[in-house]
């Protein structure tokens, strides 16, 4: 089954493509202190759940493009754009991230649970913040270990101790790429446990719902090695960090 087919329905009950709730997406985009007729940039856009929040709470004569490589998931934000009457200020760019060359500078870069996209997180702050003006804000979101790595954490994630630092180190990669951190988020455990059965949960639902369908299989074994790659392997021990930044 085609992988970005399974992220979609995956999403299904949770567009923001993080373990980050609707109420902290609002809050980080309030802390990234935009003017109303911004310019965003939203790398790895899936459905543009930051996007359309920054365009219809925030920033209410500015314009968004997102680009993202997923038609499910740009197709999916294409129609929540339509609903919430913002069809007219999301661009869409079906087209790798790393190579989105746009000829304007933006106000504010999102890439949030993206940051795999350019090769991890200093490579983000590099290609990502390039789109920045000089007053421009990243925020950007990544994952760290809240605790020493555990080998069934390791397992489950398929990865290795120096795949992803410690909270402070992280801050420590935004100063030495010249960025300096204004505000930040870290995910609760409720917002994981949310984003995680949502995960697992849409896939189950979906494969149940259509068992007939060629991939019904293949998205109930998907979401069931999920689950158990999560509560025993990495939960409680892969955390999750949204840093808003400047730069320094």
């Amino acid at each position: 089954m085609d992988r970005q087919l399974l992220s979609s329905i995956a999403h299904t009950h949770h567009p923001i493509a993080a373990p980050i709730s609707g109420a902290n997406v609002d809050r980080l985009l309030r802390r990234a202190d935009r003017r109303p007729a911004a310019r965003i940039l939203d790398l790895g856009c899936g459905e543009a759940a930051w996007s359309l929040e920054a365009l219809a709470c925030h920033c209410p004569e500015g314009h968004a493009d997102g680009v993202d490589l997923s038609p499910y998931a740009l197709e999916r934000a294409a129609a929540a754009a339509g609903t919430r009457d913002l069809g007219d200020r999301l661009t869409l760019h079906r087209q790798d991230a790393r190579k989105y060359a746009p000829d304007v500078a933006y106000d504010l870069v999102l890439c949030v649970g993206s940051t795999h996209a350019f090769g991890g997180f200093a490579e983000t702050l590099e290609l990502a913040g390039r789109h920045a003006g000089p007053d421009g804000v990243l925020l950007v979101g990544e994952g760290f270990w809240e605790v020493p790595p555990t080998k069934a954490a390791l397992s489950g994630l398929d990865t290795t101790p120096d795949e992803f630092t410690d909270l402070p180190g992280l801050v420590d990669t935004a100063a030495k790429g010249g960025w300096a951190p204004v505000y930040a988020h870290v995910s609760e455990a409720a917002e994981w446990d949310d984003y995680e059965w949502s995960w697992t949960g849409s896939l189950t639902g979906w494969a149940l719902d259509n068992p007939g369908h060629p991939g019904a299989a293949e998205a109930l074994s998907v979401a069931r090695a999920h689950r158990d790659s999560w509560l025993r392997g990495y939960r409680g021990v892969l955390g999750f960090a949204t840093l808003v930044l400047r730069r320094a």
